[in-house]
């Protein structure tokens, strides 16, 4: 009876592993469909499919706006001008071009300076007599006393105002406005009036390219120094925080993990973001660390401000726990006792 009862036990106990087998697999594929989380929502833009270079502006390259020969005089708010007529003594007005960029002329009344230059001022002041009546053909000059924009601006990172009767070097100006501080950028921008978009001026880390970058500058110039820029780390990193970006040196994505540490086991490898703002607008991509760090997939080029977001697997989360063996066995005990 013993060996019966005994060998009907084993046998029962060997149906159970059987079953329990299969039903692991079953509790496994449970557990995965309970904690796999829904694709990443982006209520943003359209979401962009591959991670563009370094953006900004474009670094001018053209020599005749680089290293123009002659530049004009233009005319600004504040300025001090005397007016004359060649063989003419009557008509030598000395005026101040008010804040409006206009002046007040004898027989001309109101006549606006405002974006032109010393030649376009002086057509202007003769298209005016000759259109009066009091000059047939005058021949018109204007000489500028006092300059209001006799100096070069700098401004960003570092402010000074560089006094500028004539031409001078950017190397020159960065120097007298305290040289560049260790936040600055490398990407220098000029807004010089009269031009149509900034010059924007590399200067690298090479002196022996030192006379290619160092540009003439001219009175009314502005000289914008801005901030090198960061990249925000968040999620599953060793260590979360704010990445710099060197001064003329791109930033990779594997650079970038690696600054911060590397990756924890419970990051969600296949699913690493990048979140990006261009010109007010948000992009989201998805990024899979674990075949970039293979080379199976391009290191994406990282730029300012974008912020790279590595969330935590929860499967993974749950077997350093503990949580996944303790599912299982909670499985196999509520089936024993169904069967008992």
């Amino acid at each position: 009876m013993n060996r019966i009862f005994s060998g009907s036990f084993s046998s029962r106990q060997a149906r159970l592993k059987l079953r329990n087998r299969g039903v692991v697999p079953l509790v496994l594929v449970a557990i995965l469909a309970l904690v796999h989380p829904a694709l990443a929502q982006f209520s943003g833009p359209g979401v962009k499919t591959a991670i563009p270079h370094l953006s900004g502006d474009a670094i001018t390259t053209d020599p005749a706006v680089l290293h123009p020969r002659s530049r004009q005089i233009y005319l600004n708010a504040g300025d001090l001008v005397a007016i004359h007529i060649y063989g003419s003594l009557d008509y030598q007005p000395t005026v101040r071009v008010s804040l409006d960029g206009t002046i007040q002329l004898p027989l001309v009344g109101i006549v606006s300076f405002t974006g032109l230059t010393l030649d376009q001022a002086e057509t202007l002041v003769a298209e005016r007599l000759r259109a009066g009546g009091m000059y047939r053909d005058p021949q018109v000059t204007i000489q500028v006393i006092e300059s209001a924009s006799g100096f070069i601006t700098v401004s960003g990172e570092t402010h000074a105002v560089i006094p500028a009767n004539s031409e001078r070097r950017l190397l020159e100006v960065l120097a007298a406005a305290g040289g560049l501080p260790v936040n600055a950028s490398h990407t220098i921008t000029i807004d010089r009036p009269g031009v149509d978009k900034p010059i924007v001026v590399d200067l690298g880390n090479d002196p022996m390219h030192s006379k290619q970058i160092n540009v003439p500058l001219f009175p009314g110039d502005t000289v914008v120094i801005s901030r090198v820029g960061v990249v925000y780390m968040l999620g599953e990193f060793k260590v979360s925080g704010v990445i710099p970006i060197q001064q003329n040196s791109p930033l990779t994505l594997l650079q970038a993990t690696a600054v911060a540490g590397g990756i924890l086991y419970d990051g969600k490898y296949k699913d690493m973001r990048i979140i990006r703002t261009t010109n007010e607008q948000r992009s989201l991509v998805h990024v899979d660390i674990k075949r970039v760090m293979l080379g199976k997939d391009p290191d994406p080029l990282l730029q300012a401000d974008d912020i790279v977001y590595l969330p935590n697997s929860d499967i993974k989360a749950a077997i350093v726990s503990g949580g996944l063996n303790l599912l299982v066995n909670v499985a196999n005990l509520a089936l024993i006792a169904a069967r008992y």
